[in-house]
């Protein structure tokens, strides 16, 4: 079982939707240091990408620092490092730039997208959503 969601979008290559769904993961915690990581065979057959590609998605977040290979173990999720905030921040300038082409095209304002934000903000930590 691959321990994240890939959601195939045209017009991005696969090998870097799978590349952001795996950062995604344990950027998120989703994935914690020292958790298995699939391996090509398992992202190969499970997403149904060729092998290679699973390959070069593994080889990508090996060299990022992301993943590490314990001999015996296989390959895990590595401790966070230094880039991990840089990564979070890229992370995150991503997501927002859906959520803001998203939002623009619904027609909402920003008052909308921003009282939506601070309510699913509190909703997550568990507690009532506050006035702005």
């Amino acid at each position: 079982m691959i321990p994240f969601r890939l959601t195939f979008q045209p017009g991005v290559s696969i090998y870097e939707q799978v590349v952001y769904a795996a950062k995604k993961a344990v950027i998120a915690g989703q994935m914690r240091p020292g958790d298995a990581f699939p391996s090509v065979r398992a992202l190969s057959k499970e997403l149904k990408i060729n092998p290679n590609t699973a390959h070069k998605v593994v080889t990508q977040l090996l060299a990022e620092g992301m993943l590490q290979v314990m001999p015996g173990i296989g390959t895990v999720v590595a401790e966070p490092s230094a880039s991990t905030a840089a990564e979070r921040g890229h992370l995150l300038r991503t997501e927002l730039e859906q959520l803001v082409v998203q939002a623009k095209k619904l027609g909402l304002e920003l008052d909308d997208v921003t009282t939506a934000v601070h309510d699913h903000w509190y909703r997550l930590d568990g507690k009532n959503g506050r006035k702005l």
